[in-house]
């Protein structure tokens, strides 16, 4: 099925309305649906894509709507190469690589790891997520590589959601930091809820840093780190300061972007982060090294956030079990590369 098409002109009446109620209102779709698209740059006004919807609408201007057709009622089962670390007939452990949302959604409809679980596994994935989520139990952030654990049928499932519930799963994350953190291990504990600045991004709620009783807002959570290596100098500061810093997370509780938030909010943003992290390696570059990092991170569009291992209670051999995966290839040439400074 192809894209189609709805074209609108503005009159003068039109004039200074914003884009997303005017078109809500002169279309059969919702004005979620025209924010929607409109974010997604699908909405052109005279041919220039515009993508903020309180745009003012203007008398004369053409607005082309460019509708794609609807998801498929259930994800199909595609041939897509998958990393398993472990599989037995009530769960898999799969290493997801960056790039790949974990489950279909509006911007990914398919492509995603249960499109690629589909195929492997048959029907034989736990349908307690949704006919859109089956077997996912928990999930990492598209551009997060690393481990996840699959249910393979409902008893697993609700086992597995129980030790997630209890924060018995054990959950540990390798991170590239640009700083490091201050002190360089703790435990950090907050309240998380939706950044009323940036609906893409998640912010500490405003003083629960460490006093969750400062406010009833937003999730619960624990994240707990701990330096593991630092390199290079950061220029101006005390002798000791690293650039950049190796962080082990621990996490207590799984909440949307986390870590990254936890760590930006300590003054230590993970590399690559688009949404919490500067991105300019240097201002000047004075070495070799230096200057092959600056290269490398010029071409690196993910954060630099791993899940590098889990453990938890098997459903039912009821056995502790834990699993590692190394770095993909390109965290690996980011450590080799911060090992140079």
């Amino acid at each position: 099925m192809t894209d189609r098409e709805i074209l609108r002109q503005a009159d003068y009446n039109d004039q200074g309305l914003r884009m997303d109620k005017w078109l809500a209102g002169n279309t059969e779709l919702s004005r979620s649906r025209i924010k929607a698209l409109i974010e997604k740059g699908d909405v052109n006004v005279n041919g220039i894509p515009v993508t903020d919807p309180a745009t003012k609408v203007l008398h004369g201007m053409r607005y082309v709507i460019k509708v794609p057709p609807p998801a498929a009622a259930t994800p199909e089962a595609q041939d897509i190469p998958l990393h398993i670390v472990y599989e037995d007939q009530h769960l898999i452990v799969v290493n997801k690589p960056a790039g790949m949302t974990v489950h279909p959604a509006p911007g990914a409809p398919d492509q995603t790891l249960v499109n690629a679980l589909l195929f492997h596994a048959k029907d034989s994935l736990s349908g307690i997520g949704g006919v859109m989520r089956p077997g996912i139990v928990h999930r990492i952030d598209k551009n997060t590589s690393g481990l996840l654990v699959v249910a393979k049928n409902d008893k697993t499932h609700q086992h597995l959601s129980k030790q997630f519930a209890k924060h018995s799963v054990e959950r540990t994350y390798h991170c590239f930091v640009r700083g490091g953190p201050n002190p360089r291990e703790g435990r950090i504990e907050s309240r998380l809820a939706r950044s009323p600045n940036n609906r893409k991004k998640q912010a500490v709620v405003r003083g629960t840093w460490d006093n969750m009783e400062a406010s009833e807002t937003g999730r619960h959570a624990i994240t707990n780190y701990r330096f593991l290596k630092g390199y290079g100098q950061m220029p101006k500061a005390s002798l000791g300061t690293p650039q950049f810093s190796k962080i082990e997370c621990k996490l207590e509780t799984g909440r949307t972007h986390q870590i990254r938030v936890h760590m930006a909010h300590q003054g230590a943003p993970l590399i690559g982060d688009p949404l919490y992290g500067k991105q300019k390696a240097f201002k000047t570059s004075k070495s070799d090294g230096e200057i092959a990092l600056q290269t490398f991170l010029s071409n690196f569009n993910r954060q630099a956030l791993h899940a590098y291992s889990i453990g938890f209670i098997h459903p039912d051999s009821k056995e502790f079990m834990a699993f590692e995966a190394a770095f993909p290839e390109d965290l690996a040439a980011l450590s080799d590369l911060l090992e140079e400074l």
